[in-house]
């Protein structure tokens, strides 16, 4: 049976140009967020990317209009939803339909969804989702299929503090408490920038919401939100992988399209490794190998800590630096899985499941394997035995990394789960020097 694939030919200096396409975490639940208000939202900067394309089919299956006049522009007119249950074949493939579940259940007295889907990264439930509809006034049932929620009359606020600062709770919450009655506190809610973003979208739509110096955030509800109109901000993750590319590889990039401050700490981690940060203007960073690389110590956190989705692409640059590298990883126990196809490259890797760094871990005395040390450099040769089969979205572009710095022509396996989050990103690579090409094998 044939698969796509990218054939990728590496081992020089990656160097040239790349836009950063809006970033996943944001247009996805900007999206949801539209079917809050009376009249139509428009997105732009929407990236055409699969997660995108999976939350249009949602939207539809329950008889939201979604329009797409001009490229990157996306147009949600919630006043033709007419359905309270999300049944569609692709839903299982991301995580929107638990974010649509409270956000539906302002318009229906009685929703469903189905079970979520995702990257298999370890355990992500969706427990903090349901209780926090059920503090605001709502009932939970769970079924083999999926998820029902009702109500029997408005949805009341509700002060809720969250035992994990998670960016998917505390969306639900946001969702729940613009329209709820009364005054919601979420403590201890995540604070990553497309957060605040969505809470500017929200504020734009007619959303009262505070935010404190801490991990809380106030609502005010509304009787009614209005549509609105805004950009999707630049991914972040992204832009980080293309820095990990100029590193590793001892290239030069410039990103576009991305605002230095949603990078925060990764800025620092990738200087202090011996990489080089240049800000062209508000929005164009250039990144290039400064000095020899040096190992480091990561540890993943929420923000403002480093992020779980910047370790695998930094994970390939740590290869090249001279000493043993370290990551813990405080997030998904099993993050790690990508690591396997970088030792049959040449890396030198291996896995641990002590807690090896001082930040409080939730997976500290357990038996998960979260914690990789790397010794390097290392030289990467491409396999020409096994392609390299991408495991989840965020792996997807760390072995993409990979390939590109590995002496030889590699093919990368599994790219729908690639495609997914960063859309087709043959020829915006090609359009620097990387020699990569979309194959059927």
């Amino acid at each position: 049976m044939s698969t796509d694939a990218y054939m990728i030919e590496g081992g020089q200096p990656v160097v040239g140009e790349i836009q950063c396409l809006g970033a996943k975490n944001f247009a996805t639940k900007a999206m949801v967020a539209a079917l809050l208000a009376d009249t139509p939202t428009t997105l732009t900067n929407v990236p055409p990317i699969g997660d995108v394309d999976i939350t249009r089919e949602m939207l539809h299956s329950i008889g939201v209009r979604v329009e797409t006049p001009d490229n990157g522009v996306l147009i949600v007119d919630p006043t033709s939803l007419s359905q309270p249950e999300v049944l569609m074949p692709h839903s299982g493939a991301n995580r929107i339909p638990i974010l649509l579940l409270g956000t539906l259940l302002h318009r229906f007295p009685r929703v469903m969804v189905p079970v979520v889907g995702g990257c298999q990264i370890g355990t992500r439930k969706v427990d903090f989702h349901l209780q926090a509809i059920e503090y605001f006034g709502g009932q939970i049932e769970e079924t083999p299929g999926g998820y029902i929620a009702s109500r029997e009359g408005p949805l009341k606020g509700a002060h809720i503090n969250l035992p994990y600062p998670s960016v998917g709770a505390t969306e639900t919450c946001l969702y729940l408490g613009v329209l709820a009655e009364g005054r919601s506190l979420i403590s201890n809610a995540a604070i990553e920038p497309e957060i605040f973003e969505l809470i500017t979208l929200l504020r734009s739509m007619g959303a009262i919401i505070f935010t404190s110096s801490g991990r809380e955030i106030r609502i005010e509800g509304v009787k009614h939100l209005s549509g609105t109109r805004m950009a999707v901000l630049g991914d972040r993750i992204e832009a980080a992988s293309w820095a990990s590319l100029a590193g590793a590889s001892d290239g030069d990039i410039t990103v576009h399209g991305i605002r230095p401050d949603t990078l925060g700490n990764f800025l620092s981690y990738f200087q202090q490794a011996g990489g080089g940060v240049e800000l062209k203007d508000a929005s164009s960073i250039r990144f290039f190998r400064k000095e020899k690389l040096r190992p480091a110590i990561i540890e993943t956190d929420v923000w403002p800590g480093f992020s779980t989705d910047w370790q695998q692409p930094f994970a390939i640059l740590l290869t090249q630096a001279d000493g043993i590298s370290i990551i813990h990883e405080t997030v998904y126990e099993k993050r790690f899985g990508y690591l396997k196809a970088l030792d049959a490259l040449g890396a030198k890797t291996q896995l641990t499941t002590n807690c090896l760094g001082g930040t409080a871990c939730r997976y500290r005395e357990a038996s998960h394997e979260h914690s990789a040390i790397i010794t390097g450099p290392t030289q990467l040769e491409a396999s020409s035995q096994e392609p390299i089969a991408i495991p989840d979205l965020r792996a997807g572009l760390a072995y993409v990394i990979a390939a590109a710095i590995a002496r030889g022509t590699s093919l990368v396996t599994g790219i729908h789960f690639l495609e997914r989050g960063y859309g087709d990103i043959v020829p915006r690579l090609t359009a620097m020097n990387l020699h990569i090409e979309r194959t059927t094998i």
